[in-house]
């Protein structure tokens, strides 16, 4: 990388994992804290608080995407983290579950990762933009590991409505990242025929992108919904699950070297193909853990080839979508593609929890193991897009 590569790289990554790490410090104590509000006993109202978020993202990635076609990726960067920090500081003065909610659904109205992940696309060649992607992909990873070991601890000290407070201290200094530490962005580039977002869907090669993302982050959530009982019953309590998720987190991360090399010969459609296969087979593997006595060492084995498959799919995934969109339709494309990953995690939670209710959790794992399958059927014909001109970003 170029040192504006480098630059552009770490500085996005920082503005992803200040805004992640707000996330997922409230995340861990929500569904207990959120008990103690006015209107809390409804656990309708509760599961509809904790999960509007990914629904008002969801809805709001798409158009956040393609004003940054149109204004600029940091305006709207900008505009996105101020909106995430207004809703944080109104869920931290809420009094009543209603207000709550209220706040949660104005955070995810913040909806910059199409815009984020569009700038750094633009700021970065083809030949590093995996690299870039992974460095943002591991920041989240590490925020999202980092906050089940201090979450408790903040929340004994600050309570809930502090931790909301923190969260949007975070958003505004992601906001001083944008201003200050991200390399002056490229003008949007205009489409000559007008670009439509009907040109991003009928893109096949996309659209198998979008599927992809889709499935793997409901699948994400949804084996999130049993695994923390299973590593109970392999004998670690919750208040250490952290124990097992930290190491994995960051032995995985060993594994992109791999997926680095294999690019760099020319084969990272294989290295995407592979790793979307190694996450189907940890879906068996917990699926064998789920019908009979569940295995520590096993578990943890599986919960490290799990972080290596997803680690390896958020880095790729999202370089692979920068190179086969348009230029000047990057942020639609990038648009449609979190709006999906959003969906996603909203479908995951709820089918995953019903999947369980209804039919156990070993058909939690099966369906998993299947909706992965089918992702490899439809990724298979995928074409890996050839690379620019290799012109590095003027500092």
């Amino acid at each position: 990388m170029t040192p504006t590569e480098r630059r552009a790289s770490a500085s996005l990554a920082g503005i992803f994992a200040l805004r992640m790490l707000g996330l997922f410090l409230v995340l861990p104590v929500f569904a207990i804290e959120a008990r103690r509000y006015p209107g809390g006993e409804d656990p309708v109202l509760l599961g509809l608080a904790m999960g509007i978020y990914g629904l008002t993202q969801g809805l709001l990635q798409l158009p956040f995407g393609m004003a940054s076609d149109r204004f600029g990726r940091k305006r709207v960067i900008v505009l996105g983290l101020l909106v995430f920090a207004v809703g944080s500081f109104w869920a931290a003065a809420a009094t009543d579950l209603s207000s709550l909610l209220v706040g949660r659904s104005l955070q995810g109205a913040g909806a910059v990762s199409a815009a984020v992940t569009a700038l750094l696309a633009d700021l970065t060649r083809d030949e590093v933009r995996t690299k870039a992607m992974a460095l943002v992909g591991g920041s989240i990873g590490l925020m999202f590991a980092f906050s089940l070991v201090v979450s408790p601890l903040l929340n004994g000290w600050m309570g809930l409505s502090g931790l909301f407070g923190l969260t949007a201290v975070l958003a505004l200094l992601g906001v001083g990242v944008v201003i200050w530490g991200v390399p002056a962005a490229p003008e949007p580039e205009r489409d000559q025929h007008g670009g439509r977002l009907r040109d991003v869907l009928v893109n096949t090669d996309l659209m198998r992108l979008n599927v992809g993302v889709f499935v793997l982050h409901a699948v994400q959530l949804a084996m999130w919904v049993a695994v923390p009982a299973l590593l109970v019953q392999a004998g670690l309590q919750s208040a250490q699950h952290w124990q097992v998720y930290l190491p994995a987190v960051v032995l995985s991360f060993l594994f992109l070297g791999a997926v680095f090399a294999m690019e760099r010969r020319g084969h990272l459609k294989k290295a995407f193909l592979l790793s979307i296969a190694l996450i189907l087979l940890v879906e068996l593997g917990f699926f064998w853990q789920s019908m009979g006595t569940t295995d520590f060492a096993s578990m943890a084995a599986l919960l490290l080839l799990f972080f290596c498959g997803f680690n390896a799919l958020e880095a790729t995934q999202p370089s692979l979508a920068s190179r086969i969109a348009p230029r000047a339709l990057r942020g639609t494309a990038m648009g449609v593609y979190n709006t999906l990953q959003s969906l996603g995690f909203f479908v995951g939670g709820l089918m995953g929890g019903w999947l369980v209710k209804s039919w156990g959790t070993p058909a939690l794992f099966l369906c998993c193991g299947g909706a992965l399958l089918v992702w490899l059927l439809v990724a298979w014909p995928m074409q890996t897009p050839g690379r620019a001109p290799t012109t590095a970003p003027v500092a």
